[in-house]
Formats: structure tokens, sequence, C-alpha cells
């Protein structure tokens, strides 16, 4: 049972894919259907071996949580291969790490449109008894796809803060596993990173809540698939939220 007391936390914060909604399976399929033509391509013109990117343990080690590029450039460090990085605007064709991010980038719009969003039914649970509670309450996420997600979901009204992976790019903030997300999201909420709640559940994001000094951390390591609920909740009482992990 892990009770989250309202005298000493004033804010929660959740990562989105994974923890709010069902998306992390879009994007690691998104990542599979990238990487898979990629190495295709690359066996064709090299005769390298073809080895699939493999949904579970690729995805989650080397670049769930984290920026397109950085996620890119850490898997495709794993097997070894140097790419260029590119610039923005470039085709998967041109063989920059840019041109892969972009397709990418299409195919999860085109999972996300043909499959719709989710919402994990518990995540709604809570969000609707903080909001009962008066906690204040944010997203950061290192999706650009994250505005579209929450409002395919429903979900906007929730939040008083949002920092995703436009205001990376547009602040020069670090992505996950540095805490720059999560400190920028807990500034915008006016809350001191001690008093807030953290909810992620890649290593990354992890890594990021813990560097910032946040005052509990509550994650989940869990295959992308069946896919797992962020906890059951109930109001113990007038000023507790109680998470009881199933």
């Amino acid at each position: 049972m892990i009770t989250i007391d309202v005298e000493r936390f004033e804010a929660l914060l959740f990562d989105l894919d994974g923890v709010v909604t069902k998306t992390a399976w879009i994007h690691a399929r998104a990542w599979k259907q990238t990487f898979d033509e990629y190495f295709a391509q690359r066996a064709v013109r090299s005769g390298a071996p073809f080895v699939a990117f493999d949904l579970e343990t690729d995805y989650r080690r080397y670049v769930d949580g984290k920026p397109r590029l950085a996620g890119a450039l850490s898997f495709l460090a794993s097997r070894g291969i140097d790419m260029p990085t590119g610039k923005p605007g470039d085709q998967s064709e041109q063989g920059t790490v840019h041109g892969l991010a972009a397709c990418k980038d299409h195919y999860f719009a085109e999972l996300l449109a043909r499959e719709g969003v989710q919402v994990c039914a518990t995540a709604l649970a809570l969000l609707q008894e903080a909001r009962r509670c008066g906690l204040r309450l944010a997203i950061a996420s290192s999706s650009r796809h994250c505005s579209d997600i929450l409002r395919a979901g429903r979900l906007t009204a929730f939040f008083d803060a949002q920092v995703d992976g436009i205001d990376l790019d547009r602040l020069g903030l670090s992505g996950k596993p540095a805490a720059d997300m999560f400190l920028e999201a807990a500034r915008r909420l006016g809350v001191p990173p001690r008093r807030t709640v953290v909810f992620e559940d890649a290593t990354a994001g992890i890594a990021a809540a813990r560097a910032g000094g946040f005052g509990l951390v509550t994650s989940r390591a869990a295959p992308i698939r069946p896919w797992p609920t962020l906890a059951k909740v109930r109001l113990q009482h007038r000023r507790r939220i109680s998470l009881k992990e199933p």
C-alpha cells in the first residue's frame, strides 16, 4: 500500500505513455516498423544480418521515455551503428537519425489515427480523486504528440501544467534521464519537487525523477503488453489518497 498524504504533498506529476494512456505500445510498434525497415534495407545493401527490433527488450532498454533522437541514437549505438544526425526535415531514405525519427513519427500518427487513445481506467480514477483532494496535476512527456493524445483521451482539463517534446526543443531542455522536464513541470505548477509525487514507468523517467529530488517516485517496470494498470485508487480518508499496487 502506497499512501500519499496531501498534507505532505501538493502535486502529482505524470508521465503520459504507459502511465496515463496506453500509447507506449503504439510508440513501440512505430519504432519497430521504422527500425525493421532500416535493417532490412541495410541487409540488402551490405549483407549484414537482419536482426529485428525487439518490442520489449530494445524498446524498454534504449528508447522508452527518451526524446525521439536520443532514443534512436541509443538503440543504434547498441547495434554498433554510427549514423549521421542530419537535420530536421530529413526523410528516412537519407540515412540520418532525423530521417528515422521522421519515419517513426509518420507511423505513430498512422497508428494513433487508426486505433485511437485508450486511457488507463485506474489512472483516470486517480486523476479524478486527486482533483477532489485539491492536488495540483502536471504531465511531463518526451512525446511531441502529447497534446494530441491528451485531447483524444479527453484528459487536457485535468492538468494544470504540461511539458512535452515540443517544449524540450523550444526551451533547450535535456530529455530524460535528465531531470529538466520534471523540474520545469514542477516550476510551472509552483510546487517544490520535494512536495511533488512522480508517476513513471520508463527507466529513463525514473532516473530523471530521482535526480530531480522529488518527494516520492512511484515506478512500474512492467512489460509493454499485456498493459499494466497504474494502481487501484481509493480515498482512505479525507486527507489521504491510498494506492494499492496490484
